[in-house]
């Protein structure tokens, strides 16, 4: 039997171009978020943390009952050292966001996905209201995301600037899909990558959209960017790699985008999650 020699082909296996050219591969993601049981570093002690315990039995009947709404699960009584348990159970998600206004609203997504914890800062960063609360996205950034934005984009323009290619019919687009827009129906998205712009078409769009109060990041393979403009209901989506190179950048109609929510699946996930916390630390 005689052997068979296979050839051997990929990056660095090619001679080179004769114009230099080198054949370039994007880099992988090295590494991946997993869901881990949190380690917590206070010494334990069932009697120090009956304020922590019943915080996190409220959690659990929340995340029994949803999608029934809940109260908010307060966490501002709660002394340092159950604080700090708190904190340490619940970690920090995938998904971070910025409410901008006279205070500044910081919600950061827990390890259990679609357990959100809500901080109000005043003017000096002090944290005014500190809370936990259940859904799929906290109802407070819904109600809050689009105040006093513009119900339409103004397309009255006497004059356009020089370079512009596309961004005027994506504006009048925007307009009649804002117009049409419901609650609930599935999102309209423009793919600005897939589109011929030049960075005065961009200019121009960020412009008449103008700039919102929310900015959300969610993290997993590289970063999602969120940001809400000045428009109603119109999202500006940009997509990241591990490098931080920009390779998806979106418009979007909707409440908000579904990158940035938990399912109800997720949902499920961390109420099982939950209890096997529970049955560990307390």
């Amino acid at each position: 039997m005689t052997s068979i020699t296979l050839p051997i082909i990929g990056q660095g296996s090619q001679p080179p171009e004769e114009d230099g050219m080198e054949l370039e591969y994007l880099q992988m993601p090295e590494e991946m978020a997993i869901y881990r049981l949190p380690q917590v570093s206070v010494d334990l002690n069932a009697a120090d943390f009956v304020q922590a315990k019943s915080v996190l039995q409220q959690l659990e009947h929340d995340l029994a009952a949803y999608p029934a709404a809940s109260k908010a699960n307060d966490l501002s009584g709660l002394n340092s050292v159950n604080r700090q348990f708190i904190d340490e159970v619940l970690g920090e998600g995938e998904v971070s966001i910025i409410c901008a206004g006279k205070q500044t609203l910081c919600i950061q997504e827990s390890v259990l996905a679609g357990v959100w914890r809500l901080q109000q800062l005043n003017a000096r960063q002090q944290i005014v209201t500190d809370a936990l609360e259940v859904g799929i996205i906290p109802e407070q950034l819904l109600q809050s995301a689009f105040t006093g934005a513009a119900s339409q984009i103004d397309t009255y323009w006497t004059a356009l600037p020089e370079g512009l290619m596309n961004a005027p019919p994506l504006l009048a687009e925007l307009n009649a899909k804002i117009a049409a827009y419901q609650a609930g129906v599935a999102p309209h998205i423009i793919n600005l990558s897939l589109l011929p712009q030049t960075e005065q078409d961009l200019a121009f769009l960020e412009q008449c959209l103008g700039k919102g109060s929310v900015t959300l990041l969610s993290r997993g393979y590289g970063n999602c960017r969120i940001t809400s403009t000045g428009t109603k209901n119109v999202w500006w989506v940009q997509y990241f790699n591990s490098q931080d190179t920009l390779i998806l950048n979106t418009l979007e109609v909707s409440d908000v985008p579904d990158v940035a929510c938990a399912s109800p699946e997720d949902i499920a996930d961390s109420a099982e999650r939950l209890q096997e916390i529970l049955k560990v630390y307390l």
